[in-house]
């Protein structure tokens, strides 16, 4: 159960838990699994944790995605940028999420160069483009595309509408 002391700053909230919901994995990575260049990155890292369960994987890409769930961050906002959520709640973004997932799975010095300022601002504006680009880039519509055809599924399966209208058309 969270606490009440939750602070906001920017992207990052922080929330505390009780020694006992402390969960198991060090991090959480919220992830796109709709995109082929993210599941790539994705199957490579479920490699190196060979099952140990210090990376939590979420696919924000599936319709059971929920917020509330993953320290509230929304599809639209995941979709954005990469998330992860640390386990006392800190939500981290951008290319931080890969230096810690690297430095978890005792790789971080793929990433280490980009500690360094003149290094690190390089990267991330260049993570920057590639995220403005990623959907154009992958051959996905844009995200306002991609959100409304989630809600009109999310929807329709709420509504079992769709069901119904497709067993009609057998």
């Amino acid at each position: 159960m969270l606490s009440s002391n939750t602070q906001s700053h920017k992207s990052v909230e922080i929330s505390t838990l009780s020694a006992s919901e402390q969960p198991s994995w060090e991090i959480k990575l919220l992830y796109d699994g709709q995109c082929p260049l993210c599941m790539r990155e994705v199957n490579f890292l479920r490699k190196r944790d060979a099952g140990l369960g210090k990376v939590a994987f979420v696919d924000i890409a599936d319709d059971n995605y929920t917020p509330k769930d993953h320290a509230g961050v929304d599809f639209e906002t995941a979709m954005g940028r990469i998330h992860a959520v640390l386990p006392d709640g800190t939500i981290i973004k951008n290319v931080e999420v890969f230096r810690r997932v690297y430095e978890i799975l005792g790789m971080g010095w793929i990433y280490a160069a980009t500690k360094l300022p003149v290094i690190g601002w390089i990267v991330d504006k260049l993570y920057e483009i590639w995220a403005d680009w990623r959907l154009a880039l992958t051959g996905r519509p844009d995200l306002a595309t991609i959100m409304t055809e989630r809600q009109e599924r999310i929807e329709c399966n709420r509504l079992e509408r769709c069901r119904l209208n497709n067993d009609n058309e057998l």
